[in-house]
């Protein structure tokens, strides 16, 4: 199979938060459809170096720093790629579409509507998704106990949250999980509950509307397709490439990887470390979340390896 090939992608915003579009122009590959601005890297160029010549070259624009956000393997029928999308910190001049491109402010929730290559969608993902991921311990006190738990979190900042309680009547869970979705919509936050999508589809039909799932490995690989729409999130639980590769067969939305380090909650789980962890997250054509043995001090290190953020347990419920 020839090498893929590398493709750079701006994400540009503007003061109000919303990002810059662009759409392909006709008889170009996939015209019509909205993209991230950019272009291919050519060889000897770094992708900020190839950015920076085809936002000048497409939208008058001079650009400065750069960091990397996401990085995209593709494969169309025709040929192979990675997209690799780097946040513009800092550019000068107006965007003007030199090629007459029609150009567009979005916000990235808007995008869901939006016609767009197919490697551009999960790079509006990661722009949706926080850098923090948590995941709650299992309900032990009462179900206040566990709601003002939750509260506190919210409060913390956190706005990505799976419900995890393995241990519970379905009963209990069905009216906790009611009472936590409520919870955290009214405060901004998402919640996901861990497996259980048949009590996800009964509480959407009562109309309590779970935002998406989390779904644990053994949950992942009975799967064949997507178990419901795009209208949720679907998230999975991975700890190797053949199930990376099973939930990118699947179309999930992201996935959480590891253990990275050593973890109290599973001694006998052996670690894979930042290098292993790394090659894999670089495969995957989805965010994927750092998890195991982390604290939010490793935010960084779990960035620089190409992950979405870090998940976890005890990083978000335990006093740092």
């Amino acid at each position: 199979m020839p090498n893929p090939i590398h493709v750079v992608a701006g994400i540009l915003t503007d003061l109000q938060g919303r990002v810059l579009l662009a759409q392909r122009l006709p008889g170009t590959h996939l015209a019509g459809t909205w993209e991230f601005p950019g272009g291919k890297i050519e060889p000897g160029e770094s992708a900020h170096e190839a950015l920076a010549r085809e936002l000048h070259e497409e939208l008058a624009i001079e650009i400065g720093a750069t960091e990397p956000l996401i990085s995209i393997p593709w494969q169309y029928p025709e040929k192979s790629i990675v997209l690799h999308a780097l946040h513009v910190r800092n550019f000068i001049g107006e965007p003007r579409g030199q090629q007459q491109q029609k150009l567009r402010w979005i916000t990235p929730d808007e995008m869901a509507d939006m016609p767009m290559p197919p490697p551009d969608r999960p790079i509006v993902t990661a722009l949706r998704l926080p850098e923090h991921y948590a995941i709650t311990p299992e309900p032990t006190g009462s179900d206040a106990e566990f709601l003002a738990a939750l509260d506190q979190l919210i409060a913390h900042g956190i706005r990505l949250i799976q419900l995890r309680a393995k241990a519970i009547p379905k009963s209990r869970l069905r009216s906790l999980a009611a009472a936590a979705n409520t919870l955290t919509r009214a405060n901004g936050a998402t919640l996901l509950i861990n497996g259980n999508i048949d009590l996800m589809r009964e509480l959407d039909r009562d109309g309590v509307q779970l935002p998406g799932a989390h779904l644990p490995s053994h949950d992942l690989l009975a799967l064949r397709e997507r178990p419901f729409g795009h209208e949720h999130w679907l998230a999975a639980s991975c700890h190797n490439e053949c199930e990376l590769a099973h939930a990118a067969m699947i179309g999930v939305d992201f996935a959480v990887l590891g253990p990275v380090l050593p973890t109290g909650s599973h001694p006998d789980a052996k670690p894979m470390g930042w290098e292993d962890f790394a090659e894999l997250c670089a495969a995957a054509p989805f965010p994927v979340y750092a998890l195991g043995g982390l604290s939010k001090d490793d935010l960084a290190n779990a960035k620089a390896a190409g992950a979405q953020g870090i998940a976890g347990i005890s990083a978000f419920t335990q006093p740092q």
